[in-house]
């Protein structure tokens, strides 16, 4: 979220953002890696659902928003949290549980959330962030403040009742919320294909009188085009817009999927499109050096492995903890 600064003395190289687009990306990349490995060495417990090949659609979407601006995330949500300048050691903590982390060891992988960022936080229920957006949005319109809220959903939320109230509501409002759907192909185990009778997630929008665009989730730029010309669009008052990101998730729907739905020459067919490889790719055709970028992967792979270290070391929460975890006691005499 931290803008460019633009003055007249210093101005931004061109390469500037996609080179931290990159490193962002390289980030939430190791980041998600490093879960998959610690899940398979039993230190993470319950599930975890990564975002492993959809790096491109959260790096996109978040270069575009301004101080004040807001998102819901999702089951999926490690990547939306790290793209908009989460702190990967409160992250790590949380999924270890330990105090450290952002719920205090208590939530895990599906509740992140951090209010300072503008991250409303992630949902385990799909589609159930949704409505939330739209009550952000609500709050200012009324308080006449300037801000954007960014909904992001799985392909599946689509289908789920709480998509078809909350896009109404933004649109018969014209509240200032952009709805950014992740299509990676799969709801859990369901094939796109299977689950929708349109051709292109994007076709929604029509039905609410919204615009609605389809990009290539695995090219940054294509996202964050849509991404701008959307927030844009809320910011000036005309109300909500779709946009459907083409992407794919490379694991499981989550750590207990067997992956028995797809082939691994699906899954290969699409690393051939990795969004990291294409901006990578970009930036070397650009006269950035291989140097450079192997120094940028190294970096963000060091502070995944300082962020593993600091969670290890952290402490596990006692059981008195729990009280700080409800809203309201009541304590109850029976002399």
């Amino acid at each position: 979220m931290t803008k460019l600064a633009t003055t007249a003395e210093q101005k931004p190289s061109p390469l500037e953002e996609p080179l931290r687009w990159y490193r962002t990306m390289c980030r939430i990349r190791r980041f998600d890696e490093t879960i998959d490995e610690l899940f398979a060495e039993g230190k993470v417990h319950g599930t975890t659902h990564l975002y492993i090949g959809e790096e491109a659609v959260a790096t996109g979407v978040m270069a575009t928003l301004l101080s004040g601006d807001v998102i819901t995330s999702t089951h999926r949500g490690h990547g939306h949290n790290i793209a908009l300048g989460g702190d990967i050691k409160a992250m790590m903590a949380e999924l270890l549980g330990r105090t450290t982390g952002y719920c205090h060891g208590l939530g895990g992988s599906m509740h992140m959330a951090d209010q300072t960022l503008g991250n409303l936080g992630a949902n385990g229920i799909v589609a159930g962030g949704l409505p939330i957006a739209v009550g952000a949005g609500l709050g200012f319109q009324l308080r006449h403040q300037p801000h954007i809220v960014v909904a992001f959903a799985g392909d599946g939320a689509l289908n789920e009742g709480a998509f078809h109230e909350a896009a109404n509501l933004a649109a018969i409002w014209k509240l200032p919320v952009v709805f950014v759907v992740e299509n990676n192909q799969y709801g859990m185990s369901g094939s796109v294909k299977d689950m929708f009778a349109i051709g292109h997630l994007a076709e929604r929008a029509v039905g609410y009188g919204i615009p609605g665009v389809m990009v290539d989730g695995n090219d940054v730029f294509s996202v964050w085009e849509a991404a701008t010309k959307a927030t844009q669009n809320a910011r000036d008052g005309q109300g909500p817009s779709l946009i459907e990101a083409v992407t794919y998730r490379y694991k499981g729907h989550s750590k207990s999927d067997a992956n028995r739905y797809r082939t691994r020459e699906e899954i290969q067919q699409w690393r051939q499109q990795d969004p990291i490889d294409h901006l990578r790719e970009y930036l070397l055709e650009h006269d950035v050096s291989v140097e450079d970028l192997d120094h940028i992967r190294r970096e963000e792979m060091q502070a995944v492995a300082q962020a593993l270290q600091f969670a290890e070391s952290s402490p596990w929460p006692t059981v008195d903890i729990l009280e700080d975890a409800v809203y309201a006691k009541e304590e109850t005499s029976y002399a």
